[in-house]
């Protein structure tokens, strides 16, 4: 098997107009979504990454008829479903690889009232238990199983019926995966501390358009009233929030003056006020969203004269997915931040890169991270590291770019599995980039 590996020739300032990709994590859980009805459902701005390719994979190996007529627009059928094919070890094999695979569960449990899937996979950066997913699903009357040695979760029911339902924690996927499981279900479902992201919301668009009676869409209290079918759609989904706020700290760290085109401003929640409260400047044009270059910036302190601290929390607090990116911005910042990563204990361990790359970082645990910023008086210095996860990878990649001499990233396929064709894109805007394989 062939590793890819990124050479990065970083300290150059770059140029140009970026293009955010469709939202990966929308992008996974409204193609599960296509499981609900047999009639055709057209999504357009699938973001072209290995976990969407992966679940495509899932998802014609069940039986979807899938067309793609042209780039990042795809028409599901999924009129005539194989379910046995949840039993072959090529579907426990898939499945195992990308997370996002556990939002099949809803939809087939939904429509075909049993549903079977192997412990899935994704990013190693803490724990991420499913026991909200099962517990919601049970709440609506399934029968859940689980086979500790084989790692292998099914699930089946008569018939799903509303009732109230208490999310025990604020989990995107899991409230997915009950309001795709509720919107089939017999009566009326609410659920209550529901995640209210915009995939979320997102989702709950296209299934109303399906035909499903969903209220509270925003909220964290939605009202479900189900339906005995769906029927088809056209969905287009949202840019990536995530890759807007990495090109929005890849612009700062290079003092580059990028243009982010179309990012949906309005969906972007606080992302852009953070990244002010680290010094960056923004600018909006018409629909779009410039980052003029700037030769420093500064952190804000808190009213008192405090060290700013900057945490994750569930929508609409700050994404988790850009704490990494965060972090590398403040190396090169002017002041210190405490970055307080609340949700996941193991996504600031990449830090001991970004430290012999020559940032001043203190590591108080798995959560903390104080940030004493360079303010550019040194830069990073190119070094060989390796991505550990998504969102790391495309921090380290940030600061490679930022970074004096040559740097060469290894395990770039996590990049891959989040960004779409990455090194391409910033070439196009003046990145010294090169892709190998070994």
């Amino acid at each position: 098997m062939t590793q890819d590996y990124f050479e990065v020739d970083g300290g150059h300032v770059l140029s140009g107009t970026l293009h955010p990709q469709g939202a990966k994590n929308e992008a996974l859980q409204v193609i599960c979504a296509t499981l609900l009805t047999p009639e055709s459902v057209t999504i357009t701005n699938i973001p072209d990454i290995q976990d969407v390719r992966k679940l495509l994979s899932l998802l014609k190996g069940l039986g979807v008829d899938i067309k793609n007529p042209s780039p990042n627009k795809y028409t599901f059928c999924a009129k005539d479903i194989e379910l046995t094919y949840m039993h072959t070890p090529e579907f426990h094999q898939d499945a195992r690889r990308i997370r996002g695979s556990v939002m099949l569960i809803g939809a087939l449990l939904a429509r075909f009232q049993q549903a079977f899937l192997p412990q899935p996979g994704g990013d190693k950066i803490g724990r991420r238990r499913l026991d909200t997913h099962f517990h919601g699903l049970e709440k609506l009357g399934a029968q859940f199983k689980y086979d500790p040695a084989g790692g292998h979760y099914y699930v089946e029911t008569q018939q799903l019926v509303g009732t109230h339902i208490l999310m025990d924690e604020i989990s995107v996927t899991g409230t997915a995966n009950v309001v795709m499981a509720a919107v089939l279900a017999k009566g009326t479902t609410t659920i209550y501390n529901a995640a209210c992201e915009p995939y979320v919301q997102q989702l709950c668009r296209m299934l109303s358009s399906m035909g499903a009676d969903i209220h509270g869409i925003g909220s964290n209290l939605l009202t479900i009233k189900g339906v005995e079918q769906l029927g088809g759609t056209h969905h287009t989904v949202l840019p990536d929030m995530i890759e807007i706020g990495s090109f929005i700290g890849l612009a700062a760290m290079t003092g580059s003056d990028i243009t982010i085109s179309n990012p949906h401003i309005e969906e972007l929640g606080i992302i852009p006020s953070v990244f002010e409260r680290m010094g960056i400047k923004l600018e909006r044009q018409g629909d779009d969203l410039r980052v003029p270059p700037q030769p420093n910036y500064e952190i804000q302190t808190f009213i008192d004269g405090s060290i700013m601290t900057i945490y994750d929390s569930p929508w609409p607090g700050f994404t988790p997915d850009l704490m990494s990116i965060v972090l590398v911005v403040a190396t090169q910042a002017k002041g210190s931040v405490l970055v307080h990563q609340k949700m996941f204990e193991s996504r600031l361990f990449f830090v001991d890169k970004l430290i012999d790359m020559g940032a001043q970082i203190i590591l108080c645990d798995p959560h903390r991270a104080t940030v004493i910023g360079l303010d550019k008086r040194t830069q990073l210095r190119g070094i060989s590291m390796s991505s550990p996860d998504i969102r790391a990878g495309v921090a380290l990649l940030i600061a490679a770019l930022s970074a004096n001499g040559k740097s060469t990233i290894h395990n770039i396929h996590q990049i891959d599995r989040g960004y779409q064709n990455i090194d391409g894109r910033l070439r196009a805007i003046g990145a010294k980039i090169k892709r190998f394989s070994k």
